[in-house]
């Protein structure tokens, strides 16, 4: 069961106003280093696995700050400026980025970083329906009707880092040995991470899950779930009274005794829902971003998703 959204697309009025804004919000998280591979990524996902396949041979810099959601994030006139000199520019595509054609015509004419779309070869799901189907090409995704998270599947995370490792390799050969080790470190913990949630996920009683956000279409897909959403694929989307009242009665009837909520976004629909139908809430993050108290202790994309899993377990008990 999945909600309709109402989403506009982002007037490329606003964006560059936005792009040429100054002194106003947080600005990119880190500077061009000389002598590096300079790696610019959109959001924290992509910026953890740059990192880690980049290691000592890259400088990588982040557009956005720690706790921000990116769905309706845009970047500013010092992203452009980093971005024109870094050789690599990481986004996750699949729509999740709308900004990135404005952005990407925004730069130096002189710049020579290669653009890469991390979720090239994922096989995407459609939003409108339960069908799935592979986009090919450098074509445009609609950005409505394509569920963008991918990262959130381990087994699409790994389709994501054999891209960007791929793409060290192109611009920096030089330095080929180096990513294609780091790669297979980090490979091997998203293949140690897959078997956790297909291992355990399998044995669990229940397959159903409710979540606030439509975001776990993937890991519901590659673990044997099922997502019933409050919301759609943009966090802000308000849910009709009537999809709320059917959604209260499905959690009701199938005995549910978890609602899901995630940090960067406001748990007041799920607050209610859970209210309404005897249920409890309970964390399920998108891994979107950190916040700052998961950066000073010491988080990563790999200790949110494993917190996941517990919480998974938890809710799908008898």
């Amino acid at each position: 069961m999945k909600l309709r959204i109402k989403a506009g697309a982002i007037l490329s009025v606003v964006l560059l106003m936005s792009l040429l804004a100054t002194g106003c919000g947080p600005q990119s998280q880190g500077k061009i280093v000389e002598g590096k591979v300079n790696v610019v990524t959109t959001f924290y996902p992509i910026y953890e696995f740059a990192k880690a396949i980049g290691g000592e041979d890259a400088n990588v810099i982040n557009l956005l700050p720690a706790g921000v959601e990116p769905h309706d994030w845009t970047p500013r006139s010092q992203d452009i400026v980093n971005t024109s000199k870094a050789q690599l520019f990481f986004y996750n595509g699949a729509g999740l980025e709308g900004w990135v054609p404005q952005f990407l015509k925004g730069l130096n004419k002189d710049t020579k970083v290669k653009a890469c779309e991390v979720s090239k070869g994922v096989k995407l799901i459609e939003a409108d329906g339960d069908s799935e189907h592979q986009h090919e090409g450098e074509g445009h995704r609609d950005q409505h009707h394509v569920d963008p998270h991918t990262w959130v599947s381990p087994k699409s995370a790994m389709i994501m880092a054999e891209n960007m490792k791929n793409s060290y390799i192109e611009v920096d050969p030089a330095h080929k040995d180096g990513y294609t080790h780091r790669y297979m470190e980090l490979q091997k913990k998203l293949e140690d991470l897959d078997n956790e949630f297909s291992t355990t996920l399998s044995q669990m009683p229940r397959k159903e899950i409710v979540v606030s956000h439509e975001a776990f279409g993937y890991l519901a897909r590659d673990y044997g779930l099922t997502q019933y959403s409050i919301m759609g694929l943009s966090p802000d989307a308000e849910p009709r009274a009537r999809d709320l009242m059917q959604l209260s009665n499905l959690v009701k009837e199938k005995g549910i005794h978890y609602i899901f909520f995630e940090q960067l976004v406001s748990d007041r629909l799920a607050k209610t829902l859970a209210s309404e139908s005897g249920a409890e809430v309970l964390v399920l993050n998108p891994v979107e971003g950190l916040t700052e108290d998961q950066i000073k202790h010491g988080d990563d994309y790999f200790s949110l998703m494993r917190n996941n899993l517990t919480n998974l377990v938890l809710a799908l008990q008898e």
